[in-house]
């Protein structure tokens, strides 16, 4: 009787602590789906299965959550992983829950490309965008559009090579540029770059309201490479350690299965914090 009075303490607090976390979730493009955008860094074949690992982490991540993934445009790696890649998550607060993850993230472990097995630091970029609500969020008159065609590149299969099927959409009086050449069609390599476009200058708006609040808060954030946020250890030790929150974990190998959950509303408390 103790055992399951336990169990279930333990799960009323958990219900609790999510519900709690999602009352966290208040700012204007929180109740949007998310678009993660991952970049392999510098460092070759070690960084693009990095970039890899993290996509893997987020579709899994996603999957234990009840939210529905979609790789939209990958880039492959030449030995293995990908350069980048371009992952839609689709359901309830996505982007509130994922904001969080945009910045550097960084690997230590023993390579498994390397004969010797030396040690090895590889870090890969995580943007992380609010999926655009095209007519609700955003107007964009057709003209301020350029739209042009070419051959895709790299892996992806024979139908890749027959025609210029991949797609490039420049916002003109912005300079945004979105491709895509991964889908199997012009006309669905098109969708996915006007996708990824919205995204984008949505995030554009978001990013200069965010600067004039950090303007009157006398503020500076980091962004792109200069802002590493956690470090994955699996060699000499294994821990996960966030840098801005300080939260940190030992079970290394279930954050790469997807167990985020914990970094994630300890990085929404903080913002309460720092609010």
């Amino acid at each position: 009787v103790e055992t399951d009075l336990a169990s279930e303490l333990r799960s009323l607090w958990r219900r609790f602590e999510n519900e709690e976390t999602r009352l966290l979730l208040s700012g204007e493009y929180d109740d949007h789906n998310a678009l993660l955008n991952i970049h392999a860094g510098a460092g070759g074949t070690e960084s693009q299965d990095w970039a890899a690992m993290l996509l893997r982490m987020y579709v899994l991540w996603a999957e234990r959550n009840g939210y529905e993934t979609q790789t939209l445009d990958v880039s492959e790696g030449e030995e293995a992983g990908i350069k980048s890649a371009y992952l839609s998550i689709r359901g309830d607060h996505a982007y509130g829950y994922l904001k969080g993850e945009r910045g550097v993230h960084r690997l230590v472990r023993l390579s498994p490309f390397d004969a010797d097995h030396a040690r090895h630091t590889s870090f890969a970029l995580v943007e992380v965008l609010p999926e655009a609500e095209e007519q609700l969020d955003l107007t964009i008159s057709p003209d301020d559009l350029r739209v042009d065609t070419f051959r895709s590149s790299g892996p992806g299969g024979q139908h890749m090579q027959k025609s210029s099927s991949a797609v490039r959409i420049t916002h003109i009086p912005t300079g945004i540029v979105a491709t895509c050449q991964s889908q199997r069609s012009q006309h669905q390599n098109r969708e996915v770059a006007l996708k990824i476009l919205y995204a984008r200058l949505l995030e554009l708006e978001r990013e200069k309201k965010q600067q004039e609040q950090d303007r009157l808060k006398g503020e500076r954030v980091d962004a792109g490479w200069g802002n590493q946020i956690r470090s994955y250890v699996l060699h000499p030790y294994k821990m996960v350690k966030d840098h801005r929150t300080g939260y940190e974990t030992s079970a290394a190998e279930s954050v790469l299965d997807g167990a985020l959950d914990d970094f994630i509303s300890a990085y929404l408390r903080s913002l309460v914090g720092e609010s």
